[in-house]
């Protein structure tokens, strides 16, 4: 009857491993292959899919009708060093040769010492727990991560709404490239002055109100004998009188040398 129930309780735990491997398989393919369009929710799925076989495997160890595995001593029949096919078959190829160097570690039933150790401390301390403050403890851990995923959702959307406005135009290319070309090139400024803008003649001056009456600005007018030079002189000047070419008054001429001073002229 125990070797019965021996037999049953490791074709479960078998098929319970197999079930674990082949989600292992699949879990490690999409993280090597499909990484480039893997979800977190998949990811999530995967995981939660691992624990609920893992737990199944616990629970089949944990049931009041598994034998105590522990207490099972497995002695080897046969170490060769030589390539063993049906050992390669059973083991999918992980385990060639069935010999005095993987035995210790395929045939133990129990963990290392030093692992076996720290598992019973660990159980020590939690038998020490009372249930109040076990779950004070609990409660404190999920305030914890409660705050770490506020956190971490606050960041996310901060960032997305930094991307947003980094990737917002602000300016109206149209109106830049406008702008330059009339810093530059004086592209689409107009050359005509506005009225008033003329130089001031002081009205002190002999003739002044009569000279520049009507006059709207600077012109250049070419004077006789220079006619490569553009000399300044105030529009609405009229020239000498007939018969007399060449001749102004003196007036007209003290008002033209004064122009020709003036601060913004060469």
């Amino acid at each position: 009857r125990e070797e019965k129930q021996l037999e049953l309780t490791l074709e479960a735990l078998i098929s319970q491993v197999a079930d674990l491997k082949n989600s292992l398989v699949s879990f490690i393919y999409k993280l090597e292959n499909e990484y480039d369009r893997l979800t977190w929710p998949s990811v999530l799925d995967s995981f939660a899919l691992l624990s609920g076989q893992l737990n199944t495997l616990n629970k089949v160890l944990k049931h009041e009708k598994t034998p105590l595995l522990r207490n099972q001593v497995i002695i080897p029949l046969v170490l060769s060093p030589d390539r063993d096919e049906e050992i390669m078959r059973q083991t999918e190829g992980r385990v060639p040769v069935f010999s005095h160097e993987v035995v210790p570690d395929h045939l133990r039933t129990k963990p290392d010492p030093e692992v076996e150790e720290q598992e019973k401390q660990l159980i020590t301390d939690a038998a020490r727990i009372s249930p109040d403050v076990a779950q004070k403890q609990i409660q404190s851990l999920n305030k914890m991560c409660s705050n770490l995923l506020e956190k971490i959702s606050k960041e996310e959307r901060e960032s997305e709404s930094g991307g947003l406005r980094q990737n917002k135009q602000t300016f109206n290319p149209a109106d830049t490239n406008a702008l330059v070309a009339a810093v530059a090139f004086g592209k689409g400024l107009s050359n005509r002055r506005p009225p008033g803008s003329g130089g001031a003649v002081q009205s002190g001056q002999p003739g002044a109100g009569a000279i520049i009456a009507g006059a709207s600005g600077l012109q250049q007018v070419p004077m006789s004998g220079a006619p490569a030079q553009q000399q300044p002189m105030l529009a609405g000047v009229q020239m000498a009188q007939a018969g007399q070419p060449g001749k102004m008054p003196s007036g007209i001429k003290t008002n033209i040398k004064s122009a020709s001073m003036h601060p913004y002229q060469r």
